[in-house]
């Protein structure tokens, strides 16, 4: 791997390190591009502070952070400065503007599309705990029409949805099917999360079928779409695991999968500034 466009800080309030660790991981492991998308904040009513992401007061410090380290390790690495965001529609019009503004310090270079709640964190349900068929159909209907927006470069985790189901059964199936064909008609590519990857190979298994889930790999190659491995960083040594990035490529060149390295469209801040 030479290209992660996921990692996170610590701000989001479940990711360790600082930004500098994170780069020089990065640096050491051989990474031509690193991206930072740490989960963005949103502009949620009544006060609600959310427990896993940043809070919209610190949204400007963390692209003027990774800016100016873009700026300094630019001989070595490049960064890109971007958010994993949900499809929130009622926020849709906050996030157009985070990713336009003028003003490059305060412009996000790109967003990622991960979507883990039902519309709405507060009382939205959270698709990765789900095992009810009816909102994993509202998750693929929310996911496509996300990629419909034009404002994602990715669907990071876009099996997520099935993680908790004991089986993948015919209906999780064409659910999968719709999600990658509208991948592949829109241009959006999938990740491979490696981040799931990494929890499956824990001593203790998560409940469920976990992600990535090989079955909807199977259908994205035949589908046609496109794939790229994010490792999902939420500590700095994820980026110096090779091992586990090969052995993703490995199996997904294997499946027959197209698989890219760079995000089309997203610049590395030093160069776009």
């Amino acid at each position: 791997m030479r290209t992660n466009y996921h990692t996170h800080t610590a701000r989001c309030q479940h990711a360790f390190g600082k930004e500098t660790d994170y780069i020089k991981a990065a640096i050491d492991a051989r990474y031509d591009i690193l991206g930072f998308s740490d989960h963005t904040p949103w502009p949620f009513t009544g006060g609600f502070v959310s427990p896993i992401r940043m809070r919209i007061d610190q949204l400007e410090g963390y692209l003027r952070t990774v800016r100016k380290l873009a700026a300094r390790y630019a001989d070595q690495i490049n960064i890109a400065v971007g958010l994993e965001c949900e499809y929130f529609p009622d926020y849709l019009s906050w996030l157009e503007d985070r990713l336009r503004d003028e003003r490059a310090e305060s412009r996000a270079d790109y967003a990622i599309l991960g979507h883990h709640f039902d519309l709405d964190e507060i009382n939205g349900a959270y698709f990765g705990a789900n095992t009810s068929m009816e909102l994993a159909r509202r998750y693929a209907r929310q996911v496509i029409e996300g990629m419909e927006t034009g404002l994602y470069a990715c669907v990071a985790h876009p099996d997520l949805f099935v993680q908790r189901f004991d089986a993948f059964t015919s209906g999780l199936a064409e659910l999968s099917r719709e999600i990658c064909r509208a991948s592949r008609a829109l241009s959006v590519p999938l990740e491979y999360n490696l981040y799931g990857l990494r929890k499956q190979a824990q001593p203790v298994k998560p409940i469920g079928l976990g992600y990535p889930n090989a079955r909807f790999w199977e259908i994205a190659v035949e589908e046609g779409c496109a794939a790229i491995i994010g490792v999902d960083a939420h500590e700095p040594q994820h980026l110096g695991d090779p091992e586990l990035g090969m052995l993703a490529k490995v199996y997904l060149d294997r499946l027959g999968l197209r698989v890219i390295d760079t995000l089309e469209g997203v610049a590395a801040c030093a160069r776009s500034d």
